[in-house]
């Protein structure tokens, strides 16, 4: 992990980890390059480590409520070590991941999401506008904080449509059809 004080690691060394790892990314079909990786394809690189890591790290822990927790913790030790005690970086990693996380949820992209999937989108914003509502109220910021508590509030609706759809497809709840009647 690099900070503002280290050099970024390039793309050539990123593209050497992956090999290291065997698992670098294919060659563009129409790439005429044999210089390897450019500079341009650095946060792509980037992203096939990141998940090569976490392929790894869901391999190496247990699927198991039993032991389980123990890995997660281990594996955090190991984070916290390359991040170090900068509080700030910390919350940028964490909401960068959690932006990750959104976005994989919410695909395919264009079609309708599942309620269930709507919701847990949702759940991975509030979190996202929560953690950045708070960064602003750290700096004093509050009309960024009041932005970032609205877009949280705004989530959080949007998760309690999708469990209540959710509901109604089960037949826990009525649907808008069911409501009218009585």
């Amino acid at each position: 992990m690099s900070t503002s004080s280290e050099r970024p690691v390039s793309a050539e060394q990123i593209h050497a980890a992956l090999a290291a790892l065997a698992a670098e990314p294919e060659p563009e079909p129409d790439s005429k390059r044999p210089e390897g990786p450019r500079e341009e394809e650095r946060l792509r690189l980037l992203g096939s480590l990141l998940a090569k890591t976490e392929l790894e790290i869901t391999v190496a822990t247990r699927l198991t409520e039993e032991g389980e927790i123990e890995d997660v913790l281990e594996t955090l030790l190991g984070w916290g070590e390359q991040l170090g005690r900068n509080p700030d970086l910390a919350v940028n990693v964490l909401t960068n991941r959690l932006q990750r996380t959104a976005m994989q949820v919410s695909e395919p992209e264009g079609e309708d999401l599942p309620p269930g999937r709507e919701a847990a989108f949702a759940a991975v914003m509030t979190a996202v506008y929560a953690l950045g509502a708070q960064l602003h109220a750290d700096r004093d910021d509050e009309e960024g904080t009041r932005r970032a508590l609205s877009g949280a509030e705004e989530a959080l609706i949007d998760i309690l449509q999708g469990m209540h759809e959710l509901r109604v497809a089960i037949g826990d709840a009525a649907g808008p059809a069911d409501e009218g009647d009585g």
